[in-house]
């Protein structure tokens, strides 16, 4: 049966592109973790993670337990991560098919430490990464807390300290002042975890910013100082987005280059490919006459003669409801403004100035057409959000398709 024309394409091969590319700027020292949360980031999880591990990519990145057993039935020999968080009750589910938890709560210390006793689990035999809280003050252990959590991984206990991780909030930051400030509050965590007598093999800090901003070599020396390999955990990176950072890199006074970024941020800037396109239909094509009101509550009266193109893409599919009247959508190559409100269904686009435009002709939302593209920057510029939220708010009912 035919299907309503509103889907998205997912270049499997250009996402597998990106993570070797990702992986030669972390050579030789620097493990990556694939985040592929949120049904990875809008793209699908069904297509992404196999990709991933198509190109190499060892360990997969999810939010949840329910995440982590779609990864392992897609992926069954890759490590996966379960970052957000144990909830009661999951600690079977984890040890069953092999997930890598996240901890930072003595209960859910107590949860998984039970379940591995009840599967019969020897002593270190269950890995697990703890992460600290360095300043983001959203999850992990604070400094003061590892004095009673560190105790828990004692020889006789099911659980192993395998990785230590932080998250850095403000690594997209060009002067580096927060990142600094929290490595420094990592690097009196990881001397705690030694003096407890701990030596983990992982030490996971930094997401897409760190790795293409240059400072995997900064990660990389920490985690060397304690005895740990280095991990980093690209993200919107691994979806061909450069990530911005704020403010712009500028170069020192004394550098006559036209450029101040880091060479790996220029290089990803050349290297890294989008993976999604976003693609309509027009429906139909109307005209009509000056003084006609367009869409709910008559926030667009025309003022002359004009034709509509009907598109099959409403907010209910993702495309944000705050656009209409001021954002612009492709087709036959030209940018279509949307006039009127979006609706939960459909969207209009004033094609008067595009010749020839009809029912059928393909309308794309994120991608390119002819010469012109849209970005996720673009749509998160427009509505005031991210381009993670562009993606995620995708929704499920718009199909993906690998091509």
């Amino acid at each position: 049966m035919q299907t309503r024309p509103c889907w998205v394409e997912i270049r499997t091969r250009a996402l597998e592109d990106n993570f070797r590319f990702l992986q030669s700027l972390a050579a030789p020292d620097v493990e990556l973790l694939a985040v592929v949360k949120a049904d990875a980031y809008g793209h699908s999880l069904d297509l992404c993670a196999p990709a991933v591990v198509r190109a190499g990519g060892k360990w997969l990145g999810v939010s949840s337990v329910e995440e982590g057993l779609k990864a392992r039935a897609l992926c069954p020999d890759a490590r996966v991560m379960v970052m957000a968080g144990v909830f009661p009750g999951q600690g079977a589910a984890v040890i069953e098919h092999g997930l890598t938890p996240v901890v930072w709560e003595p209960a859910q210390l107590d949860g998984l430490e039970a379940a591995a006793r009840a599967a019969g689990h020897r002593a270190g035999s269950l890995p697990v990464h703890l992460e600290i809280d360095t300043g983001m003050s959203r999850q992990g252990a604070s400094l003061d807390s590892l004095s009673s959590l560190l105790p828990r991984f004692e020889p006789g206990s099911p659980l192993r300290l395998e990785g230590i991780m932080t998250h850095l909030y403000g690594a997209d930051e060009a002067d580096g002042l927060a990142t600094q400030q929290q490595l420094d509050r990592l690097q009196q965590a990881l001397g705690r975890v030694e003096s407890a007598g701990l030596y983990p093999d992982w030490l996971s800090v930094g997401s897409s910013p760190t790795l293409v901003g240059g400072m995997s070599a900064t990660i990389v020396a920490l985690a060397a100082r304690h005895g740990m390999k280095a991990m980093l955990r690209p993200g919107l990176s691994l979806y061909g987005i450069t990530p911005l950072f704020h403010p712009d890199f500028t170069p020192p006074a004394n550098d006559n280059t036209d450029v101040g970024e880091p060479p790996s941020l220029a290089s990803a800037h050349r290297q890294l490919q989008p993976v999604l396109t976003w693609k309509s239909a027009v429906i139909s094509v109307r005209t009509i006459p000056a003084g006609a009101v367009i869409g709910y509550n008559g926030t667009f009266v025309a003022t002359e003669p004009m034709r509509l193109a009907l598109v099959a893409a409403g907010y209910a599919d993702g495309l944000d409801r705050s656009l209409g009247n001021r954002f612009s959508l492709l087709v036959r190559g030209q940018r279509a403004p949307l006039a009127g409100r979006i609706s939960m269904d459909h969207a209009v686009l004033d094609v008067t100035e595009i010749p020839a435009v009809q029912a059928g002709d393909e309308v794309v939302m994120i991608g390119s057409q002819g010469a012109e593209t849209i970005t996720a920057y673009d749509h998160a510029d427009a509505s005031g959000t991210i381009p993670w939220e562009v993606f995620t708010r995708i929704a499920a009912r718009v199909p993906r398709i690998a091509v």
